[in-house]
């Protein structure tokens, strides 16, 4: 029996894997992917998932749930030697071991792309996991409830003030979304102006959404900072060691959030341990029908697609055109290897990838989003309602389907959960203390032998090592 291998079960590894699971014969192969998590995130989601909009779970796909003819392994693939038809697995406990394939499929996924800037690596959340999400708004929260025991003054400021850098698709929606909650909460804290929290979000290009026209961009600006926002473009973040932030304009202020959406870079599996061909970008070469290699040479039984593969964009009708890394290219991307690798495997001509897009649509907050499909541009509610009802459309299975309903229909009749759960990141901490009363020091989870008369910390909100 023949071995596929699929390294990352992202969007185009999940489809993959679920599209081979329905078309192999009994027999014919055997299906392994390999991804650190669980779940398959359905990204689009995030931003919702960030103002409570949508559980954190239904934003995730479980794997094992929907892939039952799949094995699953739980580690991380740190090289591929294709010379030995060899990957190493890092797996979550254990040592390292080697996997042999016979055909393999990467569809590891990027990165978060970031740049050596002063305490970016202690103080800002990345916005691609659901970990990342649920602790963006966890901390909000927290920091309203903190805010509104103390007086007006430079801690209280800093707390209320959250900072987005990166004005693409992720960022402006995680941006907006998160304006979104804060502004709902005021109701609730009455203790708090309406004037007091502050949203900066930042970008180092003359606008923001380069994947819609000008003038939507524009009016997207306008509508962020009618609400209260403050924009910054062709401006990059110099410095946020210890939460006060530095702008490349010369502006300077304190905040107690931040969120870094600035881009995507290669997987570094893919762009620095393996002998793959990749382009200058740290990408893999990949054909129109997704094999990996040249018009002219490929690279037998080996496939790729996502974000870490650069994919002719026939549908351009430009010779050096590629397709951009999204999901709408990733999910279709992944359909599509399914089917040519069975094409492959039994000798049967396989297709090129020809996807003419949809246009693009974003939400921006509650109620409010942008939608372009060429020249035709929707604003406002009904391109919310075209964002929600695309995407809940989108999501793998009738089961999560149902589930993103029934928190929509919910909130549409009580309104927002604003319940944070903040303590979940230091679940030992009740139990350490004993109930004492800590403030100051982040929390330890290792126990005492007995309890101090000394004051000791009180949990904080800062980021673990998975949501930081």
């Amino acid at each position: 029996m023949r071995e596929i291998l699929i390294v990352g079960g992202g969007y185009a590894g999940f489809y993959t894997a679920w599209g081979l699971e329905k078309k192999l014969r009994r027999g014919e192969a055997r299906v392994t992917v390999v991804d650190p998590r669980p779940y398959m995130t359905y990204q689009p989601f995030l931003p919702e998932v960030v103002a409570g909009s949508v559980e954190a779970r239904h934003a995730a796909v479980s794997l094992r749930r929907h892939l039952r003819r799949t094995r699953l392994i739980a580690g991380s693939v740190t090289e591929i030697r294709n010379s030995a038809r060899t990957v190493t697995v890092r797996p979550a406990a254990g040592p390292d071991f080697d996997l042999r394939y016979d055909l393999l499929v990467v569809t590891a996924g990027a990165v978060t792309r970031t740049f050596p800037v002063p305490g970016l690596s202690d103080q800002a959340y990345g916005l691609k996991h659901v970990e990342e999400a649920v602790a963006i708004r966890d901390r909000l929260l927290t920091s309203f409830d903190r805010a509104a025991t103390l007086p007006r003054g430079p801690e209280r400021r800093k707390l209320l003030t959250a900072t987005f850098v990166g004005g693409g698709f992720s960022g402006v929606e995680g941006f907006g979304e998160l304006l979104g909650l804060a502004t709902a909460l005021l109701k609730h804290y009455p203790e708090i102006g309406a004037g007091e929290p502050a949203f900066h979000l930042v970008e180092a290009r003359g606008r923001i959404l380069p994947e819609v026209t000008d003038r939507p961009g524009e009016w997207v600006v306008r509508s962020l900072e009618k609400r209260g926002a403050r924009v910054h473009l062709d401006t990059q973040l110099v410095s946020a060691k210890d939460g006060h932030v530095v702008l490349s304009n010369g502006e300077e202020y304190d905040s107690g959030l931040l969120v870094w959406a600035a881009g995507n870079a290669s997987n570094p599996i893919v762009h620095n341990h393996t002998d793959l061909p990749v382009d200058e970008r740290g990408l893999l070469t990949v054909r129109a029908d997704l094999r990996v290699g040249t018009d002219t040479e490929v690279v037998a039984d080996v496939w790729a697609a996502g974000d870490d593969a650069s994919v002719p964009d026939l549908a351009a009708g430009r010779p050096d055109a590629r397709t951009v890394p999204n999901a709408q290219h990733a999910v279709r991307q992944g359909k599509l290897l399914a089917r040519n690798i069975v094409a492959s495997l039994r000798g049967r001509p396989v297709k090129d990838y020809v996807h003419h897009s949809l246009g693009v649509v974003a939400t921006l907050g509650l109620g409010r989003g942008i939608f372009q499909y060429r020249r035709l541009v929707i604003k406002g509610f009904p391109a919310w309602l075209m964002h929600r009802g695309y995407h809940v459309l989108a999501v793998p299975s009738w089961e999560r389907k149902a589930r993103v309903f029934t928190v929509w229909a919910t909130a549409a009749c009580y309104g927002r959960d604003i319940v944070s759960l903040a303590s979940v990141q230091h679940p030992r901490e009740a139990f350490v203390s004993r109930g004492d009363v800590r403030r100051g020091e982040e929390p330890t989870d290792e126990p005492t032998d007995e309890p101090t008369d000394e004051p000791t910390d009180e949990p904080t909100d800062e980021p673990t090592d998975a949501a930081a």
